[in-house]
């Protein structure tokens, strides 16, 4: 599905170079729920931004469904992603402004979906992530859980190949935050791809598989749990 070969990644700022990924060498297959470990730092939202097609690597090559990102252009980039990728963020990144049913409906805005199909998708995703009872609801209006729920059902809307999840349960207690790691583990059971960035042992064990990586390098992979 994905592969990164000698991936890198370097900031520079001030005449300062700072290089979060130095030589990572990755592949995720279909159907598979990954976790990606480390220490706060070490690279591991740096890979998922560049996996999810939001941030370009400096030098190596990422190879996505046989596609050579590099060779693609930035809208080229842009309507993969938009129609191959939902995202999932600690920080929930809903909109204040809109409800729940149009926080949802963006993705499907941003494809050009027409009106009735955009209903239909989004209320099945509200439906799937129980929060139809709150589609009229504004985002401060909902729980810390709520928020996420509503943040998936808006990553699942557009039937994406790909969920990213970068620490999804980080501002959750931990009741909502088992309810959130069974949804993620509901849709990878169902066949979309899942990979997730954690601190949380706990988390990563929904997953398939966990790779580590240190100072910008994979130092374990195909750990199996």
């Amino acid at each position: 599905m994905l592969r990164t070969t000698n991936l890198q990644k370097v900031f520079t700022t001030e005449e300062i170079e700072t290089t979060a990924l130095n030589g990572v060498n990755m592949e995720i297959k279909e159907g598979e729920f990954v976790a990606i470990m480390g220490p706060s730092g070490c690279g591991k939202s740096t890979l998922l931004n560049i996996v999810g097609l939001l941030d370009n690597p400096s030098d190596g090559n990422y190879d996505f469904f046989g596609t050579e990102v590099a060779k693609m252009t930035e809208r080229q980039r842009s309507q993969l992603r938009k129609g191959s990728i939902g995202f999932v963020f600690q920080s929930f990144n809903l909109i204040d402004e809109l409800t729940v049913f149009e926080n949802v409906e963006l993705p499907l805005l941003y494809l050009k979906v027409p009106a009735d199909e955009r209903k239909r998708k989004v209320d099945a995703a509200l439906e799937r992530m129980s929060m139809m009872h709150r589609r009229n609801h504004f985002p401060q209006q909902l729980s810390g859980g709520q928020q996420q729920r509503t943040a998936i059902a808006r990553a699942v809307v557009a039937t994406p190949k790909l969920i990213l999840a970068d620490e999804p349960t980080g501002n959750l207690d931990s009741k909502n935050g088992e309810e959130v790691m069974n949804l993620l583990k509901q849709l990878n059971d169902a066949g979309t791809t899942v990979v997730m960035v954690t601190h949380s042992p706990y988390d990563a064990g929904f997953a398939h598989r966990i790779i580590n990586i240190f100072d910008g390098r994979v130092v374990t992979e195909n750990f199996h749990i």
